[in-house]
């Protein structure tokens, strides 16, 4: 189990720096292709905007990598629980405001992540 938790934290870090290379540096380009019901005339006004955004999503990512650089495990693991339960509530907040498709793609990943970490402890 412990390594199913660690696969799944590492997909979503890797996850969340694609969306901050997307966000913070091709918005106005591929951010198009990913995005196809975004008003295409609102991509260049919100360039600073997705940045922001982007660079929370690099915040997220380097929480979740810092995790495997812990090495005392009850340290990792609250860290852990930390950042995939933000990743999960921005997910959560995502799916009710903006696509349920943030859900699946982002919320759920981190819930299962976070199941793992905490069964793990009664094991």
């Amino acid at each position: 189990m412990d390594i199913i938790a660690k696969i799944l934290i590492g997909i979503i870090a890797f996850l969340h720096f694609y969306f901050l290379w997307l966000e913070m540096f091709a918005w106005t380009t591929k951010g198009r292709k990913v995005f196809k019901n975004f008003p295409p005339d609102l991509f260049e006004p919100t360039k600073s905007m997705a940045a922001n955004q982007g660079l929370y999503n690099g915040f997220l990512a380097s929480g979740l990598v810092w995790t495997f650089l812990i090495s005392n495990i009850q340290w990792s693991t609250n860290i852990a629980i930390f950042f995939l339960s933000c990743v999960a509530i921005a997910g959560i907040y995502g799916a009710i405001s903006v696509s349920k498709k943030i859900f699946y793609i982002q919320a759920l990943p981190a819930i299962i992540a976070i199941l793992l970490l905490v069964v793990k402890r009664f094991l």
